[in-house]
């Protein structure tokens, strides 16, 4: 048999050579071929005392260019050697005509799955499309009256056009905090007039103000952050378009919340929403965001809330997926091992940015506890592949979740998982954490 680049040749050794067979490789360049002989079997110098090598002129005779890169070409013996016999040259046209087969079938299959692919993708304008008319003519418009209906809570779960993605995050969110444009601008000009006086000084202590037990809203830590924040899409980093807006945004809040500072994730959530909003509404949007009792929990490292969120989530766990919470005792996997960096950066880090924005839209619907019945839907996803792991590998493979993880899937999971036990919802559940965080936001 001759292998040609991609293309193949079957030749059969000739008779008087006895038994095994010849196996010659062609290789070719843009400019020059040449021709190797990788292995012959059965044969020695007695056995064929009248082969004699190829001579320059035969061995050009044999260059030539494929046709195509999936071409199969059949040919007979060269003239000096014996003639194949007809069983041969059928039983190698038969193995051809095969392998010719199965590569238009490869093809085949390969054309239809692009077609597939193509065909949902221009579905999926299309619906974008629709659903962008809807949203700017008739829901936005009527905001207050129409965000709480059934149509627009299931044009929600299916994603929001990117086009109004952040306008509806804003509204959603919303202002409590009432915080205004000139009053970023205001937390802005404070944290640039102390990142010059730290770059003068040196001095990590002298953060807006802000006592030692802040001193994580440190310069430094900021910008460690941010250069680890969506590293591939090589925009926030230094020299970065959104570096600076992102740096600002951050700064401005750990004056802003100097009790607070900064905490590591912030610069996850903050990026997520610079590319939907314009920068004063990012962070207006940021801020009102952390307020929320769960976030504020979790970025104030608050033991005893954390606590209580992670027995609320431990219920429904157990609830819907009762293998996989075994498995998961038995090897002393507790949430706080894998919620954490889940509920820090509201999943911006380890899921691929399309399906953390369509986590975010469910988020600004139904609010906390769409957090954890996303996780919960993560792990109904990989239930199977979970179940066969050990704790070292179930802790990494929560920890970088696969970059494929398609959107579907992962929201037919989480339509799957009901967040209700023993007749009680996740707000009664979680109730009691969220209560004692609103008291202490109130007590401050």
């Amino acid at each position: 048999m001759l292998l040609i680049s991609e293309s193949v040749l079957i030749w059969d050794r000739p008779e008087r050579w006895k038994s095994g067979s010849l196996l010659i490789v062609f290789s070719f360049s843009s400019s020059s071929s040449s021709l190797q002989e990788e292995q012959v079997k059965g044969s020695d110098a007695a056995a064929c005392p009248q082969q004699r090598p190829l001579s320059a002129g035969r061995r050009k005779n044999l260059e030539f260019e494929p046709l195509s890169t999936t071409a199969l070409i059949l040919e007979d013996r060269p003239a000096n050697l014996p003639a194949k016999s007809q069983e041969e040259t059928q039983r190698h046209k038969l193995e051809y005509e095969e392998m010719v087969a199965g590569a238009k079938r490869r093809e085949l299959k390969e054309a239809q799955k692009k077609k597939r692919q193509m065909k949902e993708r221009l579905r999926q304008e299309e619906s974008i499309s629709h659903a962008m008319v809807i949203w700017n003519n008739d829901i936005l418009p009527h905001w207050d009256t129409m965000k709480g209906t059934r149509r627009v809570r299931e044009l929600w779960w299916q994603g929001l056009p990117p086009s109004v993605r952040g306008r509806v995050w804003s509204l959603a969110i919303g202002n409590e905090l009432n915080i205004t444009p000139e009053l970023y601008e205001i937390f802005l000009s404070r944290a640039k007039e102390k990142w010059r006086s730290y770059s003068e000084t040196s001095s990590v202590n002298d953060n807006c103000g802000a006592s030692l037990a802040d001193r994580e809203s440190s310069l430094d830590l900021i910008k460690l952050d941010i250069s680890r924040t969506f590293p591939s899409l090589f925009i926030f980093q230094k020299g970065g378009p959104y570096h600076d807006l992102l740096h600002s945004v951050l700064g401005a809040y750990t004056c802003y919340r100097p009790d607070i500072g900064y905490v590591q994730g912030m610069s996850f959530i903050a990026a997520v929403l610079i590319l939907n909003l314009e920068e004063a509404e990012a962070f207006i949007t940021f801020a009102n965001l952390l307020n929320k009792p769960c976030q504020m929990a979790f970025f104030r490292v608050d033991h005893e809330l954390m606590l209580k969120y992670f027995a609320a989530f431990e219920v429904f766990f157990e609830e819907n997926l009762p293998r996989l919470f075994s498995h998961f005792q038995t090897n002393s996997l507790t949430p706080d091992l894998y919620l954490i960096d889940w509920i820090f950066t509201l999943y911006s880090k380890s899921l691929p940015l399309d399906v953390a924005c369509r986590v975010w839209d469910v988020f600004c619907r139904d609010g906390e506890e769409s957090l954890f019945r996303t996780g919960l839907g993560i792990l109904r996803l990989y239930e199977d592949v979970l179940l066969q792991m050990d704790f070292i590998h179930i802790a990494q493979f929560l920890t970088r979740l696969p970059e494929d993880l398609p959107a579907h899937t992962l929201f037919t999971a989480m339509a799957s998982t009901h967040m209700v036990s023993r007749n009680r919802r996740w707000a009664q559940v979680s109730g009691r954490a969220e209560q004692l965080s609103k008291n202490k936001l109130l007590l401050r």
